[in-house]
């Protein structure tokens, strides 16, 4: 039988949506923001030469470069003012949270609540602008060395740091303005819209592909194919959980007695969704992300870096998949599912799982469930971002149909609609709240006479 909540979901319609004032506030001001994000891709730094940079990125969209233009919505390939997008804060958001698994001090300050919080954030931000001004500098001295600028020198070099870092910590806050006063999580927001609106060119490339032969109609068929089951998949995926039976224990409250209850406690095939091969996508592009425009003048360190660890390479595919796997870990154990917080808000509830003791013993059971259904999560979360990858590379498409790209926006679409839900069924319950308390007046208008 359906539970309250899930017949609520179900009665939800566009009449109860236009009802939802502050909804349809956070979406619009979420709307906004990313349209604002999309017109900044489109302003270019100043002193590019335009057609040179065109033709380059005509050359390099099946191999790296490709990558980086899906990464950053377009912005490289045009160097607009987001050109490094925002994958400078999500390699300094890995290496904090990997120093706070590591560092005493900083493991304290996350325990110290809210004002930890804000004090590593802070921390993350300097460590964005120190990644995106030296990233800012390489590219700049690439792009001379490729000769994909109009008038070299300091001028030029001073002019395209500080543009690349300004925009990239504009679009930092723009997230998580979206995060805090929008609706979804306001970084992935922004690498989604970013594919999403470069898609339909995309596909126009793809198709014009086989018009002119590049690509057979049977290649083209198995990409279509490749894509719809994988798309499947990952929706199936995305919805998997492992239910943990949870027991309440009858409990007395004054003069009441309230009866026991048997809940569940939901776990995620994948509980850390797209961030896994976010973070892997971001340490393969840091180190490479300058030696795509040196063209010729590419150093033999970063030439040897670029030819074995360049789209389709197998060491590249090792590492891709080895990174997935850790920060599936690394994320859930530290961010999404921290096994110690739920077993203390059980045992606050008086929940506890049947044979299992409250406290340290049900954190370690938690634990070994969570690290037993990882090991499926995990797993597909490599199948489903290699397995493209390597089609993508072998028939030298656009990055657009590789799994990385499938996986973000199945999962951001799907966390997006869920929290649209979540407010949808809150302001159904205030409703419901409002509709009682009114109810409750009018039983009770007519007052007695007044005692003396």
């Amino acid at each position: 039988m359906a539970s309250a909540a899930e017949q609520m979901a179900a009665n939800m319609s566009w009449s109860a949506f236009g009802k939802a004032k502050e909804l349809r506030q956070r979406i619009v001001f979420t709307i906004g923001l990313l349209i604002i994000y999309r017109v900044g891709t489109y302003i270019p730094v100043p002193g590019i030469d335009a057609q040179e940079l065109r033709a380059f990125f005509d050359q390099a969209a099946a191999g790296l470069g490709g990558v980086l233009n899906m990464f950053t919505g377009g912005a490289i390939s045009r160097m607009g003012v987001f050109a490094l997008g925002i994958m400078p804060y999500i390699s300094a958001s890995i290496i904090v949270q990997l120093m706070t698994a590591m560092v005493p001090q900083l493991e304290q300050l996350k325990k110290e609540g809210e004002q930890g919080r804000k004090k590593i954030n802070q921390y993350t931000r300097y460590g964005t602008v120190v990644l995106a001004t030296v990233q800012a500098y390489g590219i700049a001295v690439s792009l001379e060395a490729g000769g994909l600028v109009t008038d070299p020198g300091l001028f030029f070099r001073a002019a395209c740091v500080i543009t690349l870092v300004g925009g990239t910590m504009f679009l930092m806050w723009l997230g998580e303005q979206i995060t805090a006063r929008g609706i979804g999580n306001g970084i992935s927001l922004i690498i989604f819209v970013g594919i999403i609106a470069e898609l339909p060119s995309a596909l126009a490339q793809f198709f014009e592909s086989g018009r002119t032969g590049a690509l057979s109609t049977a290649a083209i068929f198995g990409v279509v194919a490749m894509l719809l089951v994988t798309l499947t998949f990952v929706v199936f995926m995305e919805r998997s959980l492992r239910k943990i039976h949870i027991q309440y224990p009858r409990r007395q409250v004054g003069m009441k007695v309230y009866d026991g209850g048997n809940s569940h406690l939901p776990i995620k095939v994948n509980p850390a969704g797209v961030i896994p091969a976010i973070f892997a996508s971001s340490l393969l592009l840091l180190p490479t992300t300058i030696g795509t425009f040196s063209g010729q003048q590419t150093s033999p360190i970063m030439a040897t870096i670029l030819a074995y660890f360049g789209p389709g390479q197998p060491l590249y595919l090792l590492f891709f998949a080895v990174m997935i796997v850790f920060f599936t870990y690394f994320y859930t154990h530290n961010v999404a599912f921290k096994t110690e917080d739920v077993a203390d808000n059980l045992k606050n509830q008086n929940g506890f799982i049947p044979g299992i003791r409250p406290g340290a013993k049900t954190a370690q059971y938690l634990t070994y469930v969570t690290d037993r259904v990882l090991v499926l999560g995990a797993g597909y979360l490599a199948l489903v971002c290699l397995i493209p990858e390597m089609v993508r590379h072998e028939l030298a498409i656009t990055a657009y149909f590789g799994g990385t790209s499938i996986l973000i926006i199945v999962s951001v679409g799907m966390d997006t609609v869920q929290q649209i839900q979540s407010h949808l069924l809150a302001h159904q319950y205030e409703g419901l709240i409002e509709k009682s308390q009114l109810r409750g007046k009018k039983r009770g208008g007519k007052k007695g006479p007044a005692r003396r």
